[in-house]
């Protein structure tokens, strides 16, 4: 006897469903911490998920007349002007080298963006929240006044970097020269 259509799709759906893997167990959002993880110079930081709008690879810029060395230039993205800035020259190290891993972090800054070019990104990170802790006691001079605490996790630290303590510093918010 020939099958019906409609008896053939429940056939299918039954064996799909009889073979079908089961989707992994969704993590509590309470027990992880969940971060973009990013380097600059020798330094592994994270930022919190909620402070980085988008991961962009380096545009093309126009320059910015009359501005602070840091300030790399503005792009147009997808009809967007987002001025893009070097986070290590801003913090008072060497301007950042382009490489094939250099990324730019979107940060949003009141009602508008700002790009932050950083050495490379690592992507999302998620951290139990019981491995977040305090600052450690040596931090470079450059970096402290931005870091919020500290990351450990498989072996690995990592710096939380405050983009709010970044965007409140009266020195970032001076491109001018």
């Amino acid at each position: 006897m020939v099958a019906s259509a409609f008896d053939l799709l429940v056939e299918l759906e039954r064996l799909g469903r009889d073979f079908a893997a089961d989707l992994p167990a969704q993590e509590d959002p309470g027990e992880t911490w969940v971060g973009v993880g990013f380097r600059l110079g020798g330094q592994r930081f994270v930022a919190a998920m909620t402070d980085v709008a988008e991961l962009l690879k380096y545009p093309e810029l126009a320059p910015i007349p009359r501005t602070k060395g840091w300030v790399r230039g503005m792009a147009n993205v997808r009809g967007t002007l987002l001025p893009i800035m070097d986070l290590n020259g801003f913090l008072g190290d060497h301007a950042s080298s382009l490489t094939r891993l250099s990324r730019v972090l979107v940060v949003p800054i009141e009602n508008a963006y700002t790009g932050l070019l950083v050495d490379e990104v690592f992507g999302m990170r998620h951290f139990p929240r019981e491995s977040l802790g305090e600052p450690p006691a040596e931090v470079d001079d450059r970096y402290a006044p931005f870091v919020s605490g500290r990351v450990e996790h498989d072996g690995e630290q990592w710096l939380v970097f405050s983009m709010r303590s970044l965007i409140d510093d009266p020195q970032f918010l001076r491109v001018a020269s």
